[in-house]
């Protein structure tokens, strides 16, 4: 069994920084990619950011030059730095990680239960 768990969510003024992390644990092989994605009220879920296992990373147009995605395999860990925050950022902001469990098993998406950012004006 595999768990994401996010964290560093909360409520921050609009100019303000958060930064988040989200940890991957269980029976886990490999980790092929993790990212981070967030849902507003009555909108779709959409990306943020991404970044691979060699360290290629993917940015929302809306996050450019303000967030920064990283990572740490050996713990397992991706963070996003987030800077210049604006309350169209607001959102509940999902880890999702590509993970392996096994040599010759097939990889899966798996997503964190979500950590609830807030920008206020």
């Amino acid at each position: 069994q595999v768990r994401l768990v996010e964290s560093g969510g909360g409520l921050v003024q609009a100019g303000g920084s958060l930064r988040l992390s989200c940890v991957a644990s269980g029976s886990i092989f490999s980790i092929n990619a993790m990212g981070w994605y967030r849902q507003a009220p009555g909108n779709q879920r959409e990306l943020v950011a991404t970044i691979t296992i060699s360290g290629s990373t993917n940015y929302a147009d809306s996050v450019k030059g303000r967030f920064t995605i990283s990572g740490d395999n050996a713990k397992k860990t991706v963070y996003l730095q987030m800077n210049s925050l604006k309350p169209e950022d607001t959102a509940v902001y999902y880890c999702n990680a590509d993970i392996r469990m096994s040599l010759r098993g097939s990889s899966y998406d798996y997503w964190g239960q979500g950590t609830q950012v807030t920008v206020s004006s």
